[in-house]
């Protein structure tokens, strides 16, 4: 019996997580011909999407596919993304969630003998990082971090 993805199950744990905390949840998705997304808004490959319940109509987050109705420029639109084109699900406000490497070619069921199916891994803590000590800036002193432009998501490879 062939192994079930986890990535699902994330997506909809980190949506669901997103939704709870008054969050606006994200996609990240990457973009081929197995995907249905308004192309004009498809930027180097990519698109990013707003999945909140009021950007949405008809959400479905199954184990192959997130499906969904989106108005686009006043416009409703059919969207259908694998769930292996999702390159990550994220919270907009603070860019908090999880990201994933896209399997081209994974259809959701069957995945191909060669292609090793994905896997989580921690990220280690930093050694130079005191545990103990109370929070302060990079120079010392004790101001808050200044507060900047929307959050990004960074990928650790």
């Amino acid at each position: 019996m062939p192994e079930i993805s986890t990535k699902p199950y994330m997506l909809r744990a980190i949506y669901e997580w997103c939704t709870d905390s008054g969050y606006t949840p994200y996609l990240a998705v990457k973009v081929d011909a197995s995907t249905t997304v308004p192309m004009e808004y498809v930027k180097k490959g990519e698109i990013v999407l707003n999945i909140s319940f009021g950007a949405t109509s008809g959400l479905k987050m199954d184990n192959d596919s997130i499906r969904f109705h989106a108005r686009f420029g006043g416009v409703s639109r059919e969207i259908y993304v694998p769930v292996s084109n999702v390159m990550a699900i994220y919270a907009n406000e603070n860019g908090q969630g999880m990201a994933f490497e896209p399997q081209p070619g994974y259809a959701g069921g069957e995945q191909e003998e060669s292609a090793p199916a994905p896997a989580l891994s921690a990220v280690p803590a930093s050694q130079s990082e005191p545990k103990s000590e109370p929070a302060s800036g990079p120079d010392g002193d004790d101001e808050p971090p200044k507060k900047g432009g929307r959050p990004t998501l960074t990928r650790i490879k």
